[in-house]
């Protein structure tokens, strides 16, 4: 895949740079957390009006571009640091939805979605499974599902989930409406200062999404694709956090002269740089390979980007508190939400641990073969 973006990918990464320097500074960031959903409407309906939520989803219902213009998107979130819930509602609810959906499920909700009008969460996570798909205990029967899901990325501000469930012995997926009887969610904000949420279901209705049975499989391509998206946001925060490391030592002074001269300091900034041009290689490998239709690949080749950028996270979030010192830590300093949103991101869908098992599995596999 060649990642020279073209005029028109060129023209998003411009505009959205463009947008967050403008209208979505720190301080406008803050303001936006304290909303009681965690973002603001308003930028959320700035963005469906750009277009930005019809990214990577198909034309006919009013989207356009592919992975690489998600991963374009994604970058810039992670630099902006971003609070709108466009991974959970446009890469993994409307990805699982132009996977999966019908005809008619599409065209009902894709254009709701690319207008800022449907917000969409994964509710498949719960009590015991830590980053195992097929760990379902939710139950569905006759299209009413009973279960608790926990720690629904977005969940508190969906109008829509997409619910895993056992039915008949295999996972299957349903829409459920986040504000249909039988449907308890309790919100919170995560480390990051997201939203999320746990959901109880009680008899709450579910209309299927794709073939009964083959929710695992939908899941796992869904999760490959938004481990991909994740890679790129934490390219984007790791560029941020890299390039205010640097403006801070230039004017930190110590000793009579600015940090940044000390060479010590140096070592570790050039360090940070070649993890972070290493990391965007990684994001990179795992767009090219976000949508490849054999699934062992694609997450063997997910799993080593997600890895590798999740260390490469770490290292350079650790050394940026550090060589801002004290302030590394206040919460007045955007370095440190941007190392708590680059630990939360390790965290999602799989950590540094996890995934290493994943490609150490499939070398072992291969040796054997």
């Amino acid at each position: 895949m060649d990642f020279e973006l073209n005029d028109d990918q060129s023209m998003l990464q411009d505009s959205l740079q463009k947008f967050i320097q403008k209208d979505y500074t720190f301080e406008k960031r803050r303001e936006y957390s304290t909303k009681p959903n965690g973002f603001s409407a308003e930028v959320w309906a700035q963005l469906a009006e750009q277009g930005v939520l019809g990214i990577g989803l198909p034309e006919e219902h009013g989207g356009f571009g592919g992975e690489v213009e998600v991963m374009v998107v994604m970058e810039q979130i992670g630099r902006g640091l971003v609070l709108e819930p466009f991974m959970s509602t446009v890469v993994l609810g409307g990805g699982l939805i132009r996977d999966n959906g019908s005809a008619a499920q599409q065209a009902d909700i894709l254009p709701k979605v690319i207008a800022g009008e449907c917000r969409i969460a994964l509710a498949h996570h719960e009590d015991g499974a830590r980053y195992q798909l097929d760990y379902v205990k939710t139950v569905a029967a006759s299209g009413k599902l009973n279960g608790t899901k926990t720690v629904v990325l977005d969940g508190a501000v969906a109008d829509l989930f997409i619910v895993s469930a056992i039915e008949g012995g295999k996972i299957s997926l349903y829409l459920v409406d986040a504000n249909a009887g039988g449907v308890k969610r309790t919100a919170y904000r995560t480390h990051d200062g997201r939203s999320a949420a746990d959901v109880v279901l009680t008899n709450a209705s579910g209309q299927l999404l794709g073939k009964a049975g083959e929710g695992l499989a939908a899941l796992s391509q869904a999760v490959d694709q938004a481990n991909a998206a994740l890679c790129a946001e934490a390219v984007g925060a790791i560029d941020a956090i890299n390039a205010a490391t640097v403006e801070y030592t230039k004017n930190r002074k110590q000793f009579g002269q600015p940090i940044g001269k000390f060479q010590a300091l140096q070592h570790r900034m050039a360090d940070m740089f070649v993890q972070g041009v290493q990391a965007r290689s990684m994001a990179n490998f795992a767009t090219g390979y976000s949508r490849d239709a054999d699934a062992a690949s694609r997450r063997r080749k997910i799993a080593t980007a997600k890895a590798y950028i999740g260390n490469a996270a770490r290292f350079c979030g650790q050394q940026a508190v550090q060589l801002h010192g004290g302030m590394g830590i206040t919460d007045e300093l955007a370095v440190g939400h941007y190392f708590k949103r680059l630990a939360l991101i390790n965290q999602t869908f799989g950590d540094v641990g996890y995934h290493l098992a994943i490609v150490s599995d499939a070398i072992l596999t291969d040796s054997a073969a």
